[in-house]
C-alpha cells in the first residue's frame, strides 16, 4: 500500500494537523494525548407558573400556618397542605407568593405543581368554578330532584346521584347541565362521574359530554367506499 498525501491535507508539524484548507480544524497527535471532558453543574431555573405572584381579593381572608394554609371568602372555606420543600408567603402588597425551601429537583416540581392549586383556592372561594356538560340523544334528559341529578339516559331505568355538598347543580332544556362549586377538584369529579354513565360514541355523538368537548367522528359501514 502506498500513501498519499491530498491537497485538502496539509501537514504542518508531528504535533497538529490541519484538516481542510477552508475549515481550518485542529487535530491533536501528540501520542499518548488523552481528552478530558469538564462537567458544569447547571442549575434548574425557577419556575415561570410558580414564580408568579397570586393577587388576594380584599374580602378574602388568608392564614398560613406552618406548612399549612387556609382561605376563606364569600362562597366557602378552602385548606391546603404543603410539603416541606415548598412554602408560601405573604408580601406586604397582600398577594401570595410559594417559593422553594431548598434547591433540590423534587423542590424544582413541586415548585410550580403546588402554586397552580394555591391560585385555585382564592379563585374558588372568591369567584367559584363551574363545569358544564350537554345530553346528545334522543330521549336523554336530566332533572334535579331535592339533592339528586336524574339521568334518562337509554337504561331500563333512570340513573340517581347524590349531590356532594358544596356543589350546586342546574339543568337547563332538559339537556344542559351545569355543575358549580367552590372546590375545583370536586367540581371536575362530579362533573366526570356524570359523563362516566354515557360517554359520547363516536359513531352519532350519542351521549353525555363536556360543553367544550369534540367528539371525533367514524364512518360507519355505510360510509366505505364499494
Amino acid at each position: 500500500m502506498t500513501s498519499s498525501v491530498t491537497s485538502s491535507f496539509r501537514i504542518s508539524n508531528l504535533n497538529s494537523v490541519f484538516v481542510g484548507e477552508t475549515n481550518k480544524f485542529r487535530v491533536s497527535t501528540v501520542p499518548g494525548a488523552h481528552v478530558g471532558f469538564i462537567r458544569k453543574t447547571v442549575e434548574c431555573k425557577e419556575s415561570r407558573i410558580g414564580k408568579q405572584p397570586i393577587p388576594v381579593p380584599s374580602n378574602v381572608t388568608v392564614k398560613l400556618e406552618g406548612q399549612d394554609i387556609q382561605v376563606k371568602g364569600p362562597l366557602g372555606e378552602l385548606a391546603l397542605s404543603y410539603p416541606r420543600e415548598v412554602l408560601v408567603k405573604r408580601e406586604e402588597s397582600g398577594t401570595l407568593r410559594v417559593k422553594k425551601a431548598v434547591e433540590t429537583r423534587r423542590a424544582n416540581q413541586m415548585h410550580g405543581l403546588f402554586r397552580t392549586p394555591t391560585d385555585n383556592l382564592v379563585i374558588g372561594v372568591f369567584k367559584g368554578f363551574e363545569k358544564k356538560l350537554q345530553l346528545v340523544g334522543v330521549g336523554y334528559r336530566a332533572m334535579v330532584e331535592g339533592n339528586e341529578v336524574v339521568l334518562n339516559l337509554g337504561f331500563s331505568h333512570p340513573v340517581k346521584m347524590i349531590i356532594p355538598d358544596g356543589l350546586k347543580v342546574k339543568v337547563e332544556e332538559n339537556t344542559r347541565i351545569t355543575v358549580s362549586g367552590y372546590d375545583k377538584f370536586e367540581v371536575g369529579q362530579f362533573a366526570a362521574s356524570i359523563r362516566k354513565w354515557r360517554p359520547p360514541e363516536p359513531y352519532k355523538g350519542k351521549g353525555v359530554k363536556y360543553a367544550d368537548e369534540v367528539v371525533r367522528r367514524k364512518e360507519g359501514k355505510a360510509g366505505k367506499k364499494k
